[in-house]
């Protein structure tokens, strides 16, 4: 072998070998989540495992009522395991103390929830602000960042509006505002699209799709609506309350009817 052969073989040998692999973010182990009553058991997540790779888009899809929301709120510390642990960044939040949680719920996490969840008589802007005023910060300055992130989503001239005087698609906007002003490296959204019609549907995926890249976010998306899902960069199927990968047909996916739509 020649001798720049050798050196080319050994540049290659020493890039794969430098290689890193991508930083996990969020972990599930053995995830339970049972709830009891005198009527007795009812399991909604029987053995969730999964990790989510920094940068990643991933996409869970199951029908309604399959425990997709469970799961979130359980990754998100909004609600304990029965048993097994949730891991932010290889440490357990089990662990964690009252504070540690809300910190991450404020910080680190952006939640965007089924349903909005906004304050009628609120206007867009002070609902945007409102968890940057929940940890501390001076009004004029949470306002000031609540603007931005309304102009990012294309609400600047709605700001001022109450978000009870808001189209559906603007409410959710302003949702993904909320979740996003606080300048978390994690996204989970449940449902972002399920009360929209088609054509906002989409505008509101493209959006998420387009700060995910733009803010260098790790994104889990929970979803019914196939054809969103099918952009994510990953897809996994919760079903029976196991989460598992899912291929890139549609006809293979929870909740799939014969002609592939969602259900």
């Amino acid at each position: 072998m020649s001798e720049a052969a050798t050196a080319r073989g050994g540049s290659t040998a020493a890039a794969v070998a430098g290689a890193v692999s991508p930083r996990v973010v969020l972990e599930a182990r053995h995830l339970r989540k049972v709830y009891r009553s005198h009527a007795g058991e009812l399991v909604i997540l029987s053995d969730v495992n999964f990790t989510l790779t920094e940068g990643e888009i991933a996409a869970i899809v199951a029908p309604s009522g399959a425990g997709k929301s469970t799961l979130l709120h359980l990754l998100a510390a909004l609600d304990t395991p029965t048993n097994g642990t949730v891991y932010f960044s290889a440490k357990p939040l089990e662990v964690s103390d009252d504070a540690a949680l809300a910190s991450y719920r404020n910080r680190a996490v952006g939640f965007v929830w089924q349903r909005h969840h906004l304050l009628p008589d609120f206007s867009a802007a002070e609902n945007v602000a409102l968890p940057l005023l929940i940890r501390g910060e001076r009004l004029d300055e949470a306002l000031r960042r609540s603007h931005e992130w309304l102009a990012q989503v294309g609400l600047a001239e709605r700001a001022s509006h109450r978000a009870g005087e808001l189209s559906g698609g603007e409410q959710r906007r302003v949702a993904i505002a909320r979740a996003l002003v606080t300048g978390p490296s994690l996204l989970q959204a449940d449902e972002p699209t399920g009360d929209l019609d088609e054509q906002n549907a989409v505008a509101v995926f493209g959006l998420i799709e387009r700060l995910h890249r733009a803010h260098r976010l790790t994104s889990l998306i929970a979803t019914h609506n196939h054809a969103l899902a099918a952009r994510c960069d990953r897809v996994m199927g919760l079903e029976h309350g196991v989460l598992r990968p899912v291929g890139r047909r549609e006809a293979d996916w929870p909740g799939a009817n014969p002609e592939g739509e969602a259900s």
